[in-house]
């Protein structure tokens, strides 16, 4: 059993609890067991980008420190928003000596910035090449038309990262999906859009104009459900989907998996144990429909 670091940060704690229980069950069931990082604190997310920079590096930083100090040369980090603040850390860290010197100071576990940041997708990907993951495939997921939802934290940042992905046009969910049996997911061009994240608290008429456009798209292009990485963007599409829809005259709805749900029914795991049952949007009634549970 291969041992990765794992940074859950809060929302797969509280909102996205479901999401957290299927990231370990899955990775185990594919020989990768996740250990979760001892006394990780939130990254700052959106909100502490909005008010102080320096904390927007120092909280991520922290967690760097703390990976690092595991002995372990990988984490794994599902939410986006995380993903995405942890790179900006480790990157300005490494590009500013003065910061680094100044934010190592006062932190038990110093950065030295030599710990691999993954999102939740590429440890999934090398299980697909290496063939890990079709090994474990015992249903294909054939009916499900997917639309690949990465939102807009996946691959874009506000600064050089190099990641293994394209930046507009990123494939790795639905290189997974072609494991699954799903031959030819979803070609569509609202895949990195932004689906208003905290905006949909703070500002919910601009969110939900966005999601509105994102689940039009969708149901233009015959899918019949979303997948996504991202619990902000799996959120906000779930708990919002009848809002926006009766708002901008959407009749249809669509369940929004996790790419580990879809992942876990295909290796024939339990719906409720995955607790695919707790999505807003009914979820369940789909699998039955196609005859996956």
């Amino acid at each position: 059993m291969t041992e990765i670091g794992y940074y859950p940060g809060c929302s797969l704690k509280g909102s996205s609890k479901l999401y957290d229980i299927q990231s370990r069950k899955v990775f185990k069931e594919l020989g990768i067991e996740l250990r979760e990082l001892d006394d990780w604190n939130c990254c700052g997310a959106t909100s502490a980008a909005k008010t102080d920079d320096f904390m927007a590096t120092a909280m991520p930083a922290r967690n760097l420190g703390i990976a690092e100090a595991s002995g372990l040369s990988e984490i794994i980090i599902p939410c986006s928003a995380c993903y995405s603040r942890m790179l900006l850390s480790q990157n300005a860290l490494q590009e500013d000596q003065n910061l680094r010197d100044e934010i190592n100071e006062d932190l038990l576990y110093k950065v030295a910035g030599n710990i691999n940041i993954m999102s939740i997708l590429e440890p999934l990907c090398r299980t697909v090449e290496s063939g890990a993951m079709k090994e474990k495939v015992v249903k294909s997921l054939k009916g499900l038309n997917p639309a690949c939802y990465y939102g807009c934290l996946q691959t874009r940042f506000p600064g050089d990262i190099p990641i293994q992905d394209s930046i507009e046009n990123p494939q790795g969910m639905e290189n997974i999906l072609k494991v699954l049996g799903i031959k030819k997911p979803l070609d569509w061009g609202y895949k990195t859009d932004c689906c208003g994240a905290s905006s949909s608290v703070c500002d919910a008429d601009a969110s939900i104009r966005l999601m509105s456009g994102i689940m039009k798209d969708a149901v233009a292009r015959k899918a019949n459900c979303f997948v996504t990485t991202c619990p902000f963007c799996q959120l906000n599409l779930d708990a919002y989907q009848n809002q926006f829809c009766e708002k901008y005259g959407i009749e249809e709805r669509l369940p929004v998996f996790f790419i580990t749900e879809l992942i876990g029914i295909a290796m024939g795991m339990n719906a409720k144990e995955l607790q695919i049952d707790r999505h807003f949007i009914d979820a369940i009634r789909l699998l039955k429909e196609l005859e996956l549970i």
